[in-house]
């Protein structure tokens, strides 16, 4: 429960640091920095290259989990669980049960607000700690994805789930694609904080996919900062070992028995 009173404490404190990690040797990295550590179903269109993130399945979710839990020390570990895994509640606790007994997380993360309140509220009551994620919905989302909040009804409809998810339990919500001043009011009429991606500077926290913000992947995303053009770090790596295996330079005596 330490964890969660941390974040919780940052509430308009300082900002939350929220990454995601799909093995073991990134999480490493990521968990020096990271107040949470997300294991995100975004792990199908960054490793698998899924058309969606509806493909992605608990087994995926639970495999690459269980690498990542041996990289993080200090972390929250939060797990999407992927479509259709929480659909009933039945389901919803089922599924939550294996993946927090399997990996060893410390949370689960579900989409959506008044539509899958029942659930949320299921699993908290079920000691199951849940991250909520409103704005723009991957799994459910139809066609291109578009940003959230620019409508009246859509802000209405944005700030009735956010309350519905806080008067349930989650512990923390996610607002992808949200509009700035919208991003905003959420933020300021919650007691929880809020991670924003793509959601302006005024949320409580922000998460970026690590391999997006490394320069791993070609996203071309609006809201994806480049931080690192690994690539470029690792063809001079490359390059250089193929040279040197050429070369017959590479292995020396130093690196043969």
């Amino acid at each position: 429960m330490k964890k969660f009173k941390k974040i919780l404490a940052k509430k308009n404190r300082s900002k939350i640091i929220c990454l995601t990690a799909y093995s073991k040797n990134i999480a490493e990295e990521v968990d020096k920095y990271a107040d949470i550590v997300l294991v995100g179903d975004s792990l199908g269109s960054v490793l698998y290259n899924y058309s969606s993130t509806r493909k992605v399945t608990l087994t995926e979710m639970i495999n690459h989990s269980k690498s990542v839990r041996l990289g993080i020390k200090k972390s929250l570990m939060v797990v999407d669980m992927p479509y259709k895994t929480y659909d009933t509640n039945f389901s919803a606790l089922k599924n939550a049960k294996k993946i927090i007994k399997e990996t060893k997380c410390d949370a689960v993360k579900l989409e959506g607000g008044k539509k899958i309140i029942k659930q949320v509220k299921f699993l908290i009551k079920n000691k199951i700690p849940v991250m909520g994620h409103l704005g723009l919905l991957p799994q459910f989302a139809k066609g291109k994805f578009k940003s959230k909040g620019k409508t009246s009804r859509e802000i209405k409809q944005l700030i009735s789930d956010a309350l519905f998810l806080q008067r349930e339990g989650v512990f923390a919500i996610v607002l992808e694609c949200v509009k700035s001043s919208v991003a905003k009011q959420i933020t300021q009429s919650l007691n929880i904080p809020t991670i924003g991606i793509g959601s302006s500077i005024f949320c409580d926290g922000q998460v970026l996919v690590t391999d997006d913000l490394l320069g791993l992947n070609q996203t071309k995303i609006k809201f994806v900062k480049r931080f690192l053009n690994l690539k470029k770090h690792i063809n001079i790596g490359l390059k250089k070992f193929s040279s040197e295996v050429k070369l017959k330079k590479y292995p020396s005596k130093k690196y043969s028995y």
